[in-house]
């Protein structure tokens, strides 16, 4: 199924299984979200469980620590990436520190989902990349997923989690196809995974990103390199132990990620495979991002995102070490 209706069943799952799981955002209800995440699930639940609610992200997050106070598990969405920064203050100041406020008396299970990254051809506002802002605050999970198996699984169990979990979706790929197993989570929720092996070079990366990993490393192995592919999956925490075990074996790694580049989740994970696998490696940690600019226009969208091209261009550096 595509990644946007295995988001919609696993939803619908989470609150099969439990009354207390609502879902709330602008036009989720009736129109079934932007992208058709949350399609026909009022319909199935009742407005009661289903809520369309004002054009006020700060009032949305607001409403749901508040719900969440009282034994609910919201599941809000914001329409787009660029829409949360309304909401910023509420995520980063109150959603965040409630529990460490309260000594751990209180939790915030409230899942935050947010359609991010570009290849969609938006307009200003509605492609961005704002996951390092999330991940740099404690009291934050944050995880992506790459796959509709992953997103099927990864969305319960983070409505499971009695941390607050900021679920960034990869709008590019919501109508990308893949198998969804419906009996058993391949792998716990903040775990990094690999998705392809091989032996000269590691390829990491989140989200979209991994698609576009994934293509490099065809294009790569019909030159004669061998690379591996690890997707992060979890943004915050990072599981390193599959990275690390990857880079001591080839001995080179390289980060693409569609965000900046300069404080990013990249920069964060190549420093510590440096520090923790520094006499493994053949060659420095490479990144491949987008630029230091705001997202561009649409037409410019494919000159600032990174490609295969850029990627292999990339491990070719490596290689030449």
């Amino acid at each position: 199924m595509p990644l946007s209706k295995a988001l919609n069943a696993g939803m619908r799952r989470a609150m099969e299984n439990d009354p207390k799981v609502l879902l709330m955002g602008e036009d989720i209800g009736k129109l079934g979200g932007v992208f058709r995440v949350t399609e026909h699930l009022q319909r199935d639940f009742g407005d009661r469980r289903v809520l369309d609610t004002p054009l006020a992200e700060s009032g949305i997050v607001g409403t749901a620590i508040g719900m969440a106070m009282v034994g609910y598990r919201p599941v809000i969405e914001i329409q787009f990436d660029g829409f949360v920064f309304p909401a910023f203050d509420q995520i980063t100041t109150q959603l965040a520190k409630l529990t460490n406020r309260h000594e751990g008396a209180i939790s915030m299970p409230i899942v935050i989902r947010i359609p991010y990254g570009g290849h969609i051809g938006a307009v200003e506002h509605h492609q961005e990349s704002p996951e390092a802002y999330f991940a740099h605050t404690p009291g934050l999970r944050v995880v992506s997923p790459s796959t509709p198996n992953d997103a099927y699984w990864m969305i319960q169990e983070a409505i499971a989690s009695n941390d607050p979990v900021i679920f960034m979706e990869p709008k590019s790929r919501y109508w990308q196809k893949g198998e969804v197993e419906l009996d058993a989570s391949a792998v716990p929720l903040h775990s990094s995974r690999v998705v392809r092996t091989g032996s000269d070079v590691t390829l990491v990366g989140h989200g979209a990103m991994v698609t576009t990993l994934l293509q490099a490393a065809a294009l790569a192995e019909a030159e004669g390199t061998s690379c591996e592919v690890v997707d992060v999956r979890s943004l915050s925490p990072v599981d390193y132990e599959p990275i690390l075990d990857s880079v001591r074996k080839t001995g080179r790694m390289v980060y693409a990620q569609e965000a900046q580049g300069f404080g990013s989740i990249g920069g964060e994970i190549a420093a510590t495979v440096m520090e923790r696998a520094f006499y493994a490696l053949e060659a420095p940690v490479l990144r491949v991002s987008g630029y230091d600019t705001p997202f561009p226009p649409a037409k410019l969208e494919g000159a600032y995102l990174p490609d295969a091209d850029r990627i292999l261009e990339a491990v070719d550096r490596s290689l030449a070490y």
